[in-house]
């Protein structure tokens, strides 16, 4: 894929994942299996068919920086999950985010962009280290997002299959 179409795919990705989890999370809303499943499974699949097509010229340097940026994102996620409230609303549970989730929002980017910048500084950045941010910030949802529906286990919250996730108020 040409560089320019790459970009745009950031830019997409990174619009969706402004809009449909960090805005959303924030603003407040309802929560359902999909709404948890979807976003992380389309990321972690469209990042992970990427950084395939970019593994086979990936340096061991440049996977342990995958590797490392996997394990802090993932950690980040856990506790981004922490820093929002649970409650029972209209049959599920609604979700709202805290001016904490927004700041660990703010750290899951630094600590990205970071580690991107660390590993061209150290020049083990290469095609992979671009490739893998839509597999980074699946993996990071999928976390929190875990990480969120056992809260919601164990708080014995209710959870509906389908619903529509956000507030329409």
């Amino acid at each position: 894929m040409p560089s320019a179409a790459n970009a745009l795919l950031y830019v997409v990705i990174a619009a969706t994942v402004l809009y449909k989890v960090v805005y959303k999370q924030v603003r407040g809303t309802l929560l359902n299996r999909k709404t948890l499943v979807m976003m992380p499974l389309i990321l972690v699949a469209v990042g992970g068919y990427l950084a395939a097509k970019a593994l086979p010229g990936a340096s061991p340097a440049e996977l342990g920086l995958l590797g490392a940026d996997l394990v802090v994102l993932a950690g980040l996620g856990v506790l981004r999950s922490t820093t929002t409230t649970l409650t029972e609303r209209d049959g599920t549970t609604f979700q709202k985010g805290s001016a904490v989730t927004v700041g660990l929002w703010l750290l899951t980017i630094a600590v990205r962009v970071g580690l991107v910048a660390l590993g061209t500084a150290l020049g083990v950045a290469g095609p992979l280290t671009s490739a893998s941010i839509a597999l980074t910030l699946g993996v990071s949802i999928a976390v929190q997002n875990a990480t969120t529906y056992r809260r919601i286990q164990r708080r014995g919250l209710p959870l509906a299959d389908q619903r529509a996730a956000a507030l329409s108020r």
